[in-house]
């Protein structure tokens, strides 16, 4: 390239201006702002594992480089620093735009309104002027340093690019690693994941979520125990039906309907009995009295019951399994719930069930575990939510008059409800986690993916608040999202970033693993 001498060394200080101008601006509006430059690392694809070290060494770097850029004597050092960290950057960007699951909401820092895609091209035309200083720098300095030779320079150019990518590659690799399957409360928040769709006026509070499947929604209702609302996939009120039971003598105290279709069940635990009937008449009779009390209740298809129940030998909570039909009996397994402090507060938590993986979840209410179990009630594994509780944070009293226990203090709760569709298991935690908004805690709930095939975590979501209510319990239906928060029901659209974790073979690889 013939260029004067003095063009040339004109061109190379305008560069080295640009780069002082870039990363000095860069790296102080990183400083200025630093928690949310560190919550937008947090949620960086790449580098959710390492944002803590990564919020202090990059504007570092920067302001490292400004000052190699500023003396002429380390002037090289600088081009070629600069050079290689904006290949890092753009190498950083083009993985997140074709190898994660997921493009987080910003790019932040100085090209913060900037998509994702305009930021790359942005750093491509800083890359080729740090290229372009070094080599006009090169030319206007003595070639007979060994450094600066024409073969020495390709070989340092050559070097910086091959290891700037493989850096950035290497860190991504690892903070999947991590962050999927060795994750301590880092959540990722991809773009719109869900989308609002319908939602329907309900008038009251009291209801809960029956059951569904492909085209219906049923609702149970607190206040008005044996009736039942039938939405269909619209939420459009397609019947109000008052279920009828052949036992009315019955002392009910705590009824609750579960909805497997075609069946439906009527249980009260107190009592306890159980009765089934189909949902075209909802007609139900008793096929179950007596036996144990139980608490939770999940209906795993026609004939099988899964409950949590309390043991006769010490008082704490087992799982059961009530079988209905010619043998009408109850399987416990004392093995399953792990007592950490009296066995039976310590134990809360709640059921769920995977048709698709033939495969009972027992989620913790106050610690971070899970269990799953098949339908004979033999452990497959234990599985961790993000969070770090491992042990129930519980203060437990005794009232010897009354001989019950209570909490003595608030409990500190874990996940507050959950909900299973195929492989995926979803979990309304109440624990926050790092680099997240604490705005965003006070103004909607957090609902985690956890994929239980692969045993890894998977994504997280918001579901915001209406009117000041958060959401009360929820249920997942193949690409829907159904939602009980205050008086209403609301509907919203999984996006492909969740459905496409769904696995739609008929196997399960569970036990193999």
């Amino acid at each position: 390239m013939n260029i004067r001498p003095h063009i040339r060394n004109l061109i190379t200080e305008i560069i080295c201006l640009l780069f002082v101008l870039l990363f000095v601006y860069a790296a102080t509006s990183k400083l200025m702002d630093f928690q949310k430059f560190k919550i937008e690392l947090g949620q960086s694809p790449l580098l959710s594992a390492f944002a803590d070290w990564f919020a202090v060494l990059v504007p570092t770097v920067e302001f490292i480089i400004c000052t190699l850029l500023i003396i002429p004597k380390f002037r090289i050092i600088g081009l070629i620093s600069a050079y290689g960290l904006m290949v890092m950057f753009t190498a950083y960007i083009f993985i997140i735009l074709n190898y994660t699951s997921f493009v987080p909401c910003s790019c932040g820092g100085v090209l913060e309104k900037l998509d994702w895609k305009s930021h790359m091209i942005f750093n491509l035309l800083f890359v080729f002027l740090g290229f372009l200083g070094i080599l006009f720098y090169n030319r206007s300095i003595k070639t007979n340093s060994s450094l600066m030779k024409n073969k020495s320079l390709v070989v340092i150019l050559s070097t910086v690019t091959i290891s700037g990518i493989g850096i950035v590659s290497t860190l991504f690799m690892l903070s999947e690693n991590i962050v999927h399957y060795h994750n301590r409360l880092i959540r990722r928040f991809p773009q719109h994941p869900i989308l609002k769709t319908i939602d329907l006026d309900l008038k009251m509070n009291s209801y809960y979520i029956a059951g569904l499947d492909n085209s219906h929604i049923y609702l149970g209702n607190y206040s008005a125990q044996l009736s039942m609302m039938v939405l269909d996939s619209k939420l459009v009120q397609t019947k109000e039906k008052m279920i009828d039971i052949d036992r009315k003598d019955i002392p009910f105290r705590g009824v609750k309907i579960l909805v497997q279709p075609p069946y439906f069940f009527v249980v009260d635990g107190t009592v306890p009995c159980i009765f089934r009937g189909k949902v075209y008449d909802w007609k139900a009779n008793m096929i179950h009295q007596g036996g144990e009390y139980f608490g939770n209740a999940l209906a795993i298809d026609s004939s099988k019951i899964a409950v949590s129940t309390t043991s006769k030998l010490n008082g704490d909570t087992v799982l059961g399994l009530i079988e209905i039909g010619e043998t009408n009996k109850t399987i416990l397994n004392p093995d399953i719930l792990q007592k950490q402090v009296d066995g039976v507060f310590d134990t809360d938590g709640q059921l769920a069930y995977s048709s698709h993986m033939k495969n009972i979840i027992y989620l913790y209410t106050y610690r971070n575990e899970f269990t799953l179990v098949n339908t004979e009630l033999k452990i497959n594994y234990r599985g961790n939510t993000l969070d770090t509780i491992s042990k129930a944070k519980l203060q437990i009293a005794k009232d010897k008059k009354r001989h019950q226990r209570t909490f003595s203090a608030p409990p500190l709760y874990v996940n507050k409800s959950s909900a299973v569709y195929n492989n995926l298991l979803f979990v309304n935690s109440a624990i926050p986690g790092k680099y997240e908004d604490d705005r965003a805690w006070k103004s909607a709930s957090i609902i985690d993916i956890y994929d239980l095939e692969k045993r890894s975590y998977v994504l997280s979501f918001y579901v915001y608040n209406i009117n000041g209510k958060k959401m009360k319990s929820f249920a997942v239906q193949n690409d829907k999202l159904y939602v009980l928060l205050g008086d209403s029901i609301i509907q919203y659209h999984l996006d492909s970033q969740i459905t496409s974790n769904y696995n739609n073979s008929a196997t399960n690889n569970l036990l193999a693993k």
